[in-house]
């Protein structure tokens, strides 16, 4: 069994992995400036390049789903981080546009599969009435690289170029790769009815489960909401707000150290006063920097930082009670395959989202971004219907009081 010192060491490792796809992730969303005046391109145009990352991950999970419950979560796990890290150091490598979509395909394709095991392996390490500080350590990862990861690469990027920031990503994954290879345990509890149906039977079953299609329908809801807003973020402050480039960094700074202490208070106050009741009020209190973000005039750095910055408590907080609860909603024996489509509907809702407020946006004759607010309505219904869609989901017979499952030793 894990005990609590190796329990911890695991989602450190977790964490870990998330801090660099989060960064690979994160990272393009402040160069879409310098994206569009290198590149030549329109607002449009790099959302198609946030959108490709988004909607391979949501085909290879998929495809994952079929077959991901049958191997040791390690063992996937190890795989397709590794994959991950080629896809990456193929977009330190791209010499144009579209070279650059093509690689951040490839990274995608493995990094969204790559999220889907981690959160497997917290459902199935941690017990549901600890889950909520667990989901809360291993998604600050997003937090630490807001603080540390995105300052520093988009430093890189301006200092040398667009490139480099992807061959320090690609870098950073070896260590950690050899990390999880060393001290992981191999987590094969899923296994005991991994292989006693055929993997279409078992996607059939993953899909088929109304609980299963409600925390579906709840994802696709809570992604649109963020990613109808983030990618177009450091271009509206550059051109509408009137910050520069090299501001850019203390949004992702200031924002990410706040949210860093924040996720994991989130996650404890969710475990002690209920997940339902902590994602319903986190959602409400969102409502007031959407709005005022996408609406933001030419203000003051300490006001566009101070907006931004509630913005991303807000938006993040929900995260946290909200895939706690989702884990809770499958059996473990479905977990991987579940998280794989879940993951799927998530990163196909990034693109999709990406892609369709990317033709909404246009810029006006002195490149300032038009429609934003359009961009903060829809991102506002869409909060709104996750709170309607949260009540829905209901936890599997015995999750309430799982312990934690039984692995290889170390």
């Amino acid at each position: 069994m894990v005990n609590l010192k190796n329990e911890k060491l695991v989602l450190l490792l977790m964490a870990a992995i998330q801090f660099t796809t989060n960064l690979d992730f994160l990272i393009i969303l402040p160069l879409g400036p310098q994206y569009m005046r290198v590149m030549h391109i329109t607002p449009a145009q790099f959302n198609v390049i946030v959108a490709a990352y988004a909607i391979a991950a949501g085909i290879s999970g998929i495809a994952a789903g079929f077959f991901l419950d049958r191997f040791d979560r390690k063992t996937a796990l190890l795989s397709l981080f590794l994959g991950f890290g080629v896809g990456t150091l193929l977009c330190a490598l791209a010499p144009g546009y579209r070279s650059l979509v093509a690689a951040r395909a490839i990274a995608g394709a493995f990094g969204g599969v790559t999220g889907a095991v981690i959160l497997a392996i917290v459902g199935d390490v941690i017990p549901e009435f600890r889950r909520g500080a667990a989901m809360g350590m291993v998604m600050s990862a997003f937090s630490v690289a807001s603080i540390f990861g995105v300052p520093l690469g988009l430093v890189l990027a301006s200092t040398f170029s667009w490139h480099v920031p992807f061959y320090a990503i690609a870098g950073i994954c070896l260590p950690i790769l050899a990390a999880v290879f060393r001290f992981v345990p191999a987590l094969r509890g899923h296994l005991e009815h991994g292989r006693d149906q055929h993997p279409a039977a078992r996607m059939t079953a993953v899909l088929l489960e109304p609980s299963h299609q409600m925390a579906f329908l709840f994802m696709a809801f809570i992604t649109c909401a963020g990613f109808t807003i983030f990618p177009t973020l450091a271009t509206y402050m550059v051109y509408n707000v009137g910050l520069t480039e090299k501001q850019l960094p203390l949004i992702y700074l200031t924002g990410g150290l706040c949210t860093l202490f924040s996720m994991n208070w989130i996650g404890r106050w969710a475990d002690r006063a209920g997940k339902l009741r902590v994602f319903t009020l986190m959602s409400l209190s969102a409502a007031v920097p959407i709005l005022a973000l996408t609406n933001l005039p030419r203000v003051p750095l300490l006001v566009a930082l101070a907006t931004s910055t509630l913005l991303m408590i807000c938006m993040s907080g929900r995260f946290v009670p909200a895939m706690a609860m989702m884990t809770a909603t499958v059996e473990s024996r479905y977990r991987g395959g579940f998280m794989s489509v879940n993951s799927s509907v998530q990163q196909f809702s990034c693109g999709v989202a990406a892609w369709a407020v990317g033709g909404i946006i246009g810029q006006g004759p002195n490149q300032e971004i038009t429609h934003y607010p359009i961009a903060g309505l829809i991102s506002l219904a869409c909060v709104l219907s996750c709170i309607w869609l949260a009540r829905f989901l209901r936890p599997v017979p015995g999750e309430l009081t799982a312990a934690p499952v039984l692995v290889e030793s170390l």
